[in-house]
């Protein structure tokens, strides 16, 4: 399920990197802090794959 906006995928992309230990988690925020914790690292991949081009910054 790919996201539906860039800021789900910056946060997924922030997410997948603690989950794989590039950044420790103490570094995260808002629904990265959450992710971590509730997607596989297979699931964060899907999320924050993909092109930005024609996403909204946020959705409601």
């Amino acid at each position: 399920m790919p996201a539906k906006s860039k800021a789900q995928q910056k946060a997924a992309g922030a997410a997948l990197s603690a989950k794989r230990g590039e950044t420790p988690k103490s570094k995260l925020r808002g629904a990265s802090k959450q992710m971590v914790d509730s997607m596989t690292e297979k699931q964060l991949e899907d999320f924050a794959s993909g092109s930005t081009k024609g996403k909204p910054e946020h959705v409601d």
